[in-house]
This record gives C-alpha cells, structure tokens and sequence, in this order.
C-alpha cells in the first residue's frame, strides 16, 4: 500500500508538472517555425528571433522592463529590509496593525490596487509615466520583501549579535558583520521575487503606465491583440530565459556570498 501511495503522488506530481510545463515547450519549439501559422510546423528558422531584435519598439519595452524592475527590485529590498528588522527587533504602538497592513498589498486584488493607485495619482497630478510605474512596483514589492526577510529573521537568535556586542562592536559593525551575513539569503530570495513580480508584472502597469512607459508585458499584450504570430513566440521565449536565467543567479549568489563570508571569519577576526 505504501508503495502504490507513493506511485499514485509520483505520478499525480508528474501530471501537474506536464500542465504547467507543456504549453511553454510548445510556445518555445513553434517560436523556431518557418511558418506563421502556429497549426503547422514547416522548418526551422532563426528569423523570428533576428525580427525581434530589430524591432526597435520592443527593444524600447525591454529597456523600461528592465529599468523598472531593476530600481523597484534595489528600492523595495532597501525599504522591505529595514521594515522588516525594526517590526522583529523593535517594540512600539500599533506593531501588530503595521504587521498586518503588509499583507494589504498582497490579499487586495490587482485590479483594485491598480484602479485605486491610478486614482492616487490623478488626484496628485501626477503625469502617468515611467515613475508612476515604478512607485506602483515598489508598493506591491515591498510586501513581499518583508515577508520574506521576516521570516528569515525568525529563524536567527540574537545571541551571536550579543556576542559580537559584547566585544566591543558598534551597532553599524554588528550589522554589517553578523547580522547582514545572516540574513542575506532572504535579502536576496526578497530580491529576487520583486524583480520577477516586476518584470512580469500586467494588470497594474496597465493602470499606471503612460506614453514611453510601455513595459514586456504590455506590448505582447498589444500584438496579442492583433493575433498569436512567431514573433509574440519568441519575445515570450527570451522573457522566459531572462527570468530563468535571473532565477538562478540569484539563488546561486547568496550561497556563494554566505561561502565566502564564512572563508572570510576562518581567515581573520572581526575587526572590533
């Protein structure tokens, strides 16, 4: 019984994978066709890819795709992590209601969030552009960022900063030498999930963005409009390695970073 358990979850994990994985293998082999007619494949072909790159309006989405998730991603790291230390380590009125207000920006429905930030800035006057864009990200990053690093904080004692305390280091030295080294990890695991939220980001940037303020997302929605071609294929294509890529190095540098810190506390002694 136990082995046929085990057969039935294996290959109920196997279907599940199949669903989600089977349509972007699909997306990726027909963005290799010769025809542009995606019911038929006819050769293969690099020239969806090279029309792509000389298509100088996607170039212009990829830039501010890039540009937006790169400074939310470095703004909602700061902000999430330095929200996220004083609600573990400090106390004071109203902790508990702040703590729950993180999770507004993750519960509200995007379409809400969206209409009611579009509505902020109008009343604002603020023109509809790239910085409307990138305050919307960092607002719905942040949370994430928090989250993450929170709870990479529950899991961390204070007795190693005591120590390092106790040995003469100031507050700046303990965090840059004990506590940062420690929680790294989720600094970058809260990294990496805003700039993946980012730049895949569709319904909020829909609200927000204005004229040259066109993000990935939104200009494949524009020629999806117009109908399913190899080029939405291979544009979908390179967003998809863009993030793969991203993905692991991300999870890949905190490794390497804790690594490297800890060779470096064998070899010397904290300078305090």
């Amino acid at each position: 019984m136990k082995s046929l358990r085990h057969r039935l979850l294996f290959a109920y994990a196997m279907v599940v994978l199949a669903f989600l994985y089977i349509p972007i293998v699909v997306l990726v082999l027909y963005s290799f066709n010769a025809s542009r007619i995606n019911a038929q494949w006819s050769g293969f072909t690099l020239d969806w890819y090279i029309s792509v790159f000389q298509n100088r309006y996607v170039l212009e989405a990829l830039y501010n795709s890039l540009t937006i998730g790169l400074i939310a991603m470095v703004v909602s790291t700061i902000l999430g992590t330095m929200t996220a230390l004083a609600l573990h380590r400090y106390k004071f009125r109203w902790k508990g209601a702040i703590h729950s207000l993180v999770y507004l920006p993750i519960l509200i429905p995007e379409i809400v969030m969206g209409l009611s930030l579009l509505v902020l800035f109008s009343q604002l006057a603020i023109p509809l552009g790239k910085l409307t864009v990138i305050i919307a990200h960092i607002s719905f990053c942040i949370s994430f960022v928090i989250i993450i690093v929170l709870a990479r904080l529950e899991g961390l004692g204070r007795e190693m900063e005591e120590a390092a305390q106790d040995l003469g280091a100031t507050p700046w030295q303990t965090f840059r030498y004990v506590t940062f080294p420690m929680i790294s990890p989720g600094v970058m695991a809260g990294a990496l999930m805003a700039f993946t939220l980012s730049i895949d980001d569709f319904v909020i940037s829909f609200f927000v963005a204005g004229p040259n303020s066109t993000t990935l997302p939104l200009y494949i929605y524009g020629m999806v409009k117009r109908g399913v071609s190899p080029e939405i294929n291979a544009l979908s294509t390179i967003l998809i390695l863009f993030i793969f890529l991203v993905t692991v190095a991300l999870v890949i540098l905190p490794e390497r970073f804790r690594n490297r810190m800890g060779d470096k506390k064998t070899q010397r002694q904290m300078p305090f």
